[in-house]
């Protein structure tokens, strides 16, 4: 009778114990937040599981392309997990399906769910005037290159306190580093100039940035960090190395 009453006694406090053992391992589990990938074809809008970090930081509200922000994330979480960035949670996204009179230039934050920033970026002079929609990773081509990059060391040069850019898409941005593409300031990146005349000035086909933001964004996204140039281009979403890779 008595081990009876003890057996009684260890089965009613059961779950307890059970419970007071997960404890430590829920508060163990690290804060970095990978967001689920999108589908290997063209996303479709509302559906993956990123809608809700999209919703969460107005994204939509701010402009940035659904489908960019997907791309993105698809590629972000690959360089990610194979050690590809040093600086794991932080995304730069440039959306070219936008006028360039709008604020196309997006930092996130991915683990801790925060935007960053959000202004004004140039394109390619032979890119296009208003909206870039030709791109080239061609020497002298005075066009700007889609795809995936990371960000390297900064450096003082024409143009002031810059940026080196990685590209990491054969055929698509690896000629970056010779061709100097790097995100560098100018003054023809404003909003003045925007409103005015409907689009800012362009550039040698490297992202320049306001004068008055360069140097917070640099010191925000360098060494190591993912950038990302989207434009919905059949060729580069067809045949990008990272998003179908």
């Amino acid at each position: 009778m008595q081990s009876i009453g003890l057996k009684k006694i260890v089965f009613s406090f059961s779950p307890v114990f059970i419970v007071l053992l997960h404890i430590p391992f829920v508060f163990a589990i690290n804060k970095p937040v990978y967001i689920d990938q999108p589908t290997l074809s063209s996303p479709n809008p509302g559906t993956t599981p990123t809608s809700s970090v999209y919703n969460k930081l107005n994204l939509d509200k701010l402009g940035l392309s659904r489908n960019a922000f997907e791309y993105a994330v698809k590629g972000f979480n690959k360089l990610r997990e194979s050690g590809k960035l040093n600086k794991s949670g932080i995304i730069t996204i440039i959306d070219f399906s936008r006028s360039s009179a709008l604020k196309r230039f997006f930092i996130l934050d991915l683990d801790r769910l925060e935007l960053i920033c959000n202004t004004y970026v140039a394109h390619g002079s032979n890119s296009g005037m208003e909206y870039a929609r030709h791109f080239s990773n061609g020497p002298e081509s005075n066009q700007s290159s889609l795809g995936f990059y990371k960000t390297g060391g900064t450096y003082t040069g024409k143009n002031g306190y810059s940026l080196k850019l990685f590209g990491l898409e054969k055929g698509f941005n690896d000629h970056a580093e010779s061709r100097a593409i790097v995100l560098h300031a100018a003054a023809y990146v404003n909003e003045e100039l925007a409103r005015s005349r409907g689009y800012i000035g362009r550039s040698q086909g490297c992202p320049a940035i306001p004068l008055q933001l360069h140097k917070k964004i640099i010191d925000q996204i360098k060494a190591g960090s993912c950038l990302f140039i989207y434009s919905p281009d059949d060729n580069y979403l067809q045949h990008s190395p990272v998003i179908n890779g």
